[in-house]
């Protein structure tokens, strides 16, 4: 573990102590993302906790130094991006409403006619990569520039064999980004757009690292170099629209156990965030069936009890 003992009148390394006693016997539980043939080769008895307090200093417990796949958790990190300058344009192309369906729906797409209901399912995250794309003319690298500033890693980056898995398995992200380019809802070509979201959801990255990125919103919208990105109006709503939408169909189960904005991602990271006082980074590779870590999952619920952060 690393860090002071101490934070805000929480022992954070006794609340560690808890965390893995609670985790270890489940490690290896749930299964990995084996639909993404790379993803599918992940040991599954990995698992990595971290906290990073707004001061900037991190606390440890597990493989924190193991680099996963971002996946979805990208999707947070794409949307401060559009939204920085507090353009409200993208809000004309996707809802702020949870799914109760899977995050990959071509029923509910078509039957809302191209407009998805969150950024946070696949459509949505596709239609932000494509508005970034469409304002910066380069989403990945904007994405990937954010992050390793963030984390303090100049050598973060996109892992090609799994952007290359991504591609190969994309057949569904594509009919969803077609069926919106029908309904008028795309301004890049799709295959353009889709590149840039495959590699984008193939950013590895270490718990440590995850963890000090989200202080990005930790922090309300400042960067670590003590510059603002996002308002705190920004910040708040994007931290909404985690708790409400960020774990899949799984959202009210997170908000019942968990009590903190968090988004998940099926490589086995959870990004949760304590307003104003810490990020914390979760990963263990097994899902449960609505594609969030069992492990990470399990372990912020033990944190959130154990030092009784909540944002209720």
């Amino acid at each position: 573990m690393s860090g002071s003992a101490r934070d805000d009148e929480v022992d954070l390394d006794d609340a560690l102590t808890v965390v893995m006693a609670r985790v270890r016997p489940h490690i290896g539980e749930g299964r990995v993302a084996d639909y993404i043939p790379e993803l599918g080769r992940v040991d599954p008895g990995r698992f990595g906790f971290a906290v990073a307090t707004v001061d900037g200093r991190v606390h440890t417990v597990g493989d924190t130094d193991v680099r996963f796949s971002m996946q979805s958790i990208t999707k947070v990190f794409t949307l401060a991006l559009v939204t920085q300058k507090g353009d409200t344009h993208v809000w004309d192309r996707v809802h702020r409403e949870p799914s109760g369906s899977a995050f990959n729906s071509l029923y509910q797409l078509e039957f809302e006619n191209g407009i998805p209901r969150n950024p946070f399912i696949n459509p949505g995250a596709i239609v932000v990569t494509d508005e970034l794309l469409a304002t910066t003319g380069d989403a990945f690298a904007s994405l990937r520039g954010l992050l390793r500033a963030e984390t303090g890693n100049p050598g973060l980056d996109a892992d090609p064999v799994t952007a290359r898995s991504e591609q190969a398995t994309g057949e569904r992200n594509r009919a969803l980004a077609h069926l919106m380019a029908g309904f008028g809802n795309m301004r890049n070509p799709v295959p353009e757009a889709l590149d840039h979201y495959f590699r984008q959801c193939s950013i590895t990255i270490t718990a440590t690292e995850l963890a000090r990125a989200g202080l990005l919103l930790a922090r309300h919208g400042r960067r670590a170099d003590g510059s603002r990105m996002l308002d705190r109006n920004a910040a708040r709503r994007i931290m909404a629209i985690m708790l409400t939408c960020g774990t899949y169909d799984a959202a009210g189960e997170f908000a019942y156990r968990v009590g903190l904005p968090c988004k998940s991602g099926v490589g086995g990271g959870i990004l949760a965030i304590v307003p104003g006082r810490f990020s914390i980074a979760a990963w263990g590779p097994g899902l449960d069936a609505k594609g969030n870590s069992v492990t990470g999952s399990l372990a912020l619920d033990t944190f959130t009890q154990a030092t009784n952060c909540s944002v209720f």
